[in-house]
């Protein structure tokens, strides 16, 4: 497996956005919120979640995030508070729970570009022990059974949100359970067409959810595009791929030096666009 988040396809000739920006940060719309960490079982063991929701009293959608290579941290925390106040009942799983609760290694305020490959690489085993694709699935099953088994998650299917190789998982998730993923989102995505038997591309019949992928200009070469482009129009699936003009991999995190706050208004615009589409109100 190669460095996740380091390295990455030369860059496509970018297709513009068209959708209206706001100049903007989202706004949220619920001032409220609680936010813990909880366990969640897995047949491997136990996970710690970061978890976020209105403090209303409601019922709330229910959302999985997926985060980066980096894992959960302040960032994550604060984008599931984020989405939180948009209505949203926001679980962030711990990807490294064999290794123990997170954090796995001591991780910077800021990663900034000249200490990203080596904090990827300090990663890399555990990476390369999550994302083992039956684990992924095995893992993502007894997220969303978390998720939905909630009293403050409200009845109906839920979306999955993924960044960086969280984009690969998300849609691995909602290829493998359709009968509970809505909506699926992946954000400067990695390994979403691969060479191997279980490609996460090949799983896009399967899907019943409508799907948006938000791809800097160097996440994927064209080839790849054109392939996820092509298994979405013969599935018949919902679906937009489009890259963000200016961006580079990691372009919504604001603790890396890849942030490029133009492009993280807009993966806020589409992605709460999207889950207003496809989940269910609050009750």
């Amino acid at each position: 497996m190669g460095s996740a988040c380091a390295t990455h396809a030369a860059a496509p000739t970018p297709r513009p956005a068209t959708a209206n920006r706001k100049e903007g940060p989202a706004i949220s719309t619920t001032s409220a919120l609680s936010s813990t960490t909880l366990p969640i079982p897995t047949p491997d063991g136990v996970a710690d979640a970061f978890v976020a929701r209105p403090d209303d009293g409601r019922r709330h959608p229910g959302v999985l995030l997926y985060g980066d290579a980096f894992g959960v941290r302040p960032e994550l925390e604060e984008r599931a508070r984020e989405l939180a106040g948009h209505g949203y009942h926001v679980v962030v799983p711990h990807l490294y729970y064999r290794q123990g609760p997170a954090p796995v290694i001591d991780l910077p305020a800021h990663i900034g570009a000249e200490i990203r490959p080596a904090v990827v690489e300090r990663l890399l085993p555990f990476l390369e022990e999550a994302l083992v694709t039956e684990r992924i699935v095995r893992d993502a099953g007894a997220h969303l059974e978390f998720l939905t088994g909630r009293p403050e998650t409200a009845p109906g299917p839920v979306g999955v949100v993924g960044y960086c190789i969280g984009g690969a998982l998300a849609l691995r998730a909602g290829t493998a359970y359709p009968d509970v993923v809505a909506a699926v989102a992946g954000f400067h995505p990695g390994f979403l067409v691969t060479d191997a038997p279980d490609s996460p591309h090949l799983g896009i019949p399967a899907l019943a959810a409508e799907v948006h992928l938000g791809l800097s200009g160097n996440d994927m070469a064209p080839e790849a595009i054109a392939t996820l482009e092509d298994a979405f129009s013969a599935a018949g699936v919902r679906s937009t791929v489009e890259i963000y003009p200016g961006t580079v991999h990691g372009f919504t995190m604001a603790d890396t030096d890849a942030l490029h706050p133009a492009g993280r208004r807009l993966h806020w615009d589409r992605l709460l666009a999207l889950l207003a589409r496809n989940l269910p109100s609050a009750a």
